[in-house]
């Protein structure tokens, strides 16, 4: 007679306890690497743009991808309840915005307008899969440069 085991799931299947070879393993979760976050006035950002466009600058791979103007409008977007958000979407891997709620407590209208705008920036991506959309962490650590 085979061994058995006991586990602990959550509701959408990931094992939080216990060892069980019944079921097919996940690939193992793969460093994301930090986004560097660049801080400038608008004005900055649109010169800068033009010289790239104009080919005068040429950015360096370790020069910001993404820009805001201001530390308030980056705490906006990566307050600790969205950092905490981006985590979960990358441990749980829910399957769809409902998932994510139940996870999270928070209303899935909330969480579409929280990932719209975290979609905008890189830090998420929206796959439609059906009839449902599936949030995926792009991004969990970044590296501020003003």
């Amino acid at each position: 007679m085979g061994r058995s085991s006991l586990t602990l799931h959550e509701p959408y299947g990931k094992r939080i306890l216990g060892y069980d070879n019944a079921h097919a393993a996940k690939p193992p979760r793969r460093l994301m690497k930090a986004v560097v976050i660049g801080i400038l006035p608008q004005d900055r950002i649109r010169a800068r743009a033009l010289a790239i466009a104009r080919g005068e600058h040429k950015p360096k791979p370790s020069e910001p991808k993404v820009w805001f103007t201001s530390m308030r409008s980056l705490a906006e977007v990566l307050s600790d309840d969205n950092r905490a958000l981006l985590r979960v979407i990358r441990d749980a891997q829910p399957q769809s915005i409902t998932m994510l709620a139940d996870l999270t407590g928070r209303s899935p209208g909330n969480l579409s307008r929280t990932l719209k705008t975290m979609s905008n920036y890189g830090f998420v991506e929206m796959k439609r899969v059906a009839r449902q959309v599936r949030p995926i962490a792009k991004a969990t650590e970044f590296r501020i440069v003003a």
